[in-house]
């Protein structure tokens, strides 16, 4: 890096804040711009005033074997923000016919523990898991239902909604090689990989407030209501950023990352791909009597054939998770959140009235579609600008567009900008 250079990053979501955090950490003078009032993006918390709570505007899950992410909140002191549920186990409700049951991956890194009924799903073998293998091999093109058998007992079960959560995507139309991705990272390597890590205070409080603090200690303030509105390139290199405001001129050394939503690149950045199909998550909070505790005191529950893929308790707040949810997001909010509470108060033994107060939260670009196609079309960090850098969970990071892929963008393109001065 040549003296006096300067990382600009346009964008302080997830993958700006990381991409802004590991160039700081390694030396560069960091410019931070976000267009709205607040950083965070699609990961943020906020005061709903109906509730009288702090709610995210949805609710992730993370695993151990979430390294990047792992290591960000590690850098910026939330570590201890994060509440990691160990040994691993993912507890399952059927609506349909009332079986419980809890996965249990076991130690260590061979998927030994599928030969053990007791931490198997109900009616299934350990052959059925070892079909996941057939996704290691498939091809660009192919999806989830080509490689595993959709009439399968575990797919119901396990696939789907492992496909849901992680891809924001039916299995019918998901990227096997994203979904072998996932399985290779976590359930094939054992409990600790698969350890699911909650953040206990809400996203901004994990990934967010923390970071924001972390670069303020060295120096780096994040400049609101900066909204680019063009790249001024000359030479096969940015020379200057046009924001609403004012002109930004680059110096010879400095380089620049648009940590930026897929929809907004095309009219900044000619070479964009034209983002595809987007895919909706939808989350409502509800706000119940006293504190929420699900069966078994799990810290979450996962639900099968009804409208709600999960559920997640926070003190009296109790909030339900929907992904793969276009068709859900067109719902007025009302029967949004009463389809959702009567998934919520079956598993849970409460009357399905009245309604509690309720925050319905629709995320309709939430991730884009994570299909074979759509997944040609994720662009690398580099661009044909010689200081110019993508981060994103959209771009190919070789994993779903997640939390973990948003932060591993962010490092990945802070590197890559280090590397070219």
């Amino acid at each position: 890096m040549s003296g006096g250079a300067r990382l600009h990053v346009v964008g302080a979501g997830l993958a700006g804040l990381a991409a802004a955090v590991a160039a700081r950490r390694a030396g560069w003078e960091v410019a931070l711009y976000e267009a709205a009032a607040e950083a965070g993006g699609r990961c943020r918390s906020f005061l709903d005033e109906r509730l009288g709570r702090v709610i995210d505007n949805g609710s992730h899950l993370l695993l151990g074997g979430n390294r990047a992410a792992r290591a960000f909140v590690a850098t910026v002191g939330a570590g201890d923000t994060i509440e990691e549920v160990r040994p691993a186990r993912f507890p399952f409700r059927d609506l349909g016919d009332g079986t419980t049951w809890t996965l249990r991956p076991g130690p260590g890194p061979s998927p030994l523990w599928i030969a053990s009924p007791a931490r198997r799903v109900p009616g299934t073998r350990a052959g059925d898991y070892l079909a996941a293998l057939r996704l290691a091999g498939a091809g660009a093109g192919e999806r989830v239902t080509d490689r595993l058998d959709a009439r399968a007992p575990l797919f119901a079960r396990l696939w789907r909604p492992l496909t849901r959560a992680a891809l924001n995507t039916e299995p019918e139309e998901a990227s096997a090689r994203l979904l072998w991705s996932v399985i290779r990272a976590s359930l094939l390597c054992g409990e600790a990989a698969s350890r699911p890590l909650l953040a206990r205070f809400g996203l901004a409080a994990t990934f967010v407030a923390p970071a924001l603090a972390w670069l303020a200690r060295r120096g780096v303030a994040v400049n609101f209501g900066h909204r680019l509105a063009a790249l001024a390139e000359t030479g096969g290199r940015v020379r200057a950023l046009a924001f609403a405001a004012a002109d930004v001129g680059l110096g010879a050394g400095d380089a620049v990352i648009l940590a930026l939503p897929a929809h907004a690149l095309p009219a900044l950045w000619p070479g964009a791909p034209a983002p595809g199909p987007q895919r909706a998550i939808v989350n409502v909070h509800f706000r119940c009597d006293g504190p929420v505790s699900l069966p078994g005191g799990a810290p979450f529950l996962g639900l099968i054939g009804g409208t709600a893929d999960w559920l997640f308790p926070r003190g009296d707040v109790l909030s339900a998770s929907r992904s793969a949810a276009n068709d859900l997001a067109r719902l007025p909010p009302g029967e949004v959140a009463a389809r959702m509470w009567r998934d919520a108060a079956r598993a849970l033994g409460r009357p399905a009235s009245p309604l509690p107060p309720f925050r319905v939260v629709k995320e309709r670009r939430a991730t884009p579609a994570q299909t074979p196609e759509a997944c040609a079309r994720r662009p690398g960090a580099r661009t044909g600008a010689a200081n110019l850098f993508l981060a994103g969970d959209w771009t190919a990071t070789g994993l779903p567009a997640t939390i973990e892929g948003a932060v591993r963008s962010g490092f990945l393109a802070a590197r890559l900008a280090r590397g070219r001065s």
